[in-house]
């Protein structure tokens, strides 16, 4: 029962000199329709993790009816390099909803806990630091 959600492409990119760690939201697609229209208004809202803890979080501008939708944005977070061991990131997509409550269409982790390819995304992005890394990531529930 793996129901397609969708992927979401993104690039991950550390400086450790400066402490700063940029994710670019890229695009999305293949994403589960949420309204009666047969489309979504997505957004990815990224939260900084710790141990668990929401730290920060930051999200993309909403695209209007579309299961496709290029960000090209650039989210930055302030990690210092002793501190990015314990860091995740949990990517949302979310539906935008002007009545009731915004829906997530799926989400993704990243970071040294994340599964399989969270995990390997965030060791490549350590590998080569100052280099952008980017990957398509299937969106779970």
């Amino acid at each position: 029962d793996n129901v397609d959600l969708g992927d979401l492409m993104f690039s991950l990119c550390y400086l450790p000199t400066a402490g700063r760690l940029t994710i670019t939201i890229i695009k999305a697609r293949n994403l589960k329709a949420m309204d009666i229209t047969g489309a979504s208004d997505p957004y990815v809202k990224v939260s900084l993790m710790c141990e668990g803890r929401r730290l920060k979080k930051r999200k993309t501008s909403t695209k209007r009816n579309t299961l496709n939708p290029v960000y090209n944005e650039a989210i930055v977070f302030d990690v210092p390099p002793e501190n990015i061991d314990q860091i995740n990131l949990s990517i949302a997509v979310m539906d935008y909803d002007r009545v009731g409550h915004n829906e997530v269409i799926g989400v993704c982790q990243v970071g040294n806990d994340a599964e399989s390819l969270g995990r390997d995304h965030w060791n490549e992005m350590l590998s080569y630091p100052r280099k952008p890394i980017a990957h398509w990531h299937p969106l779970v529930e």
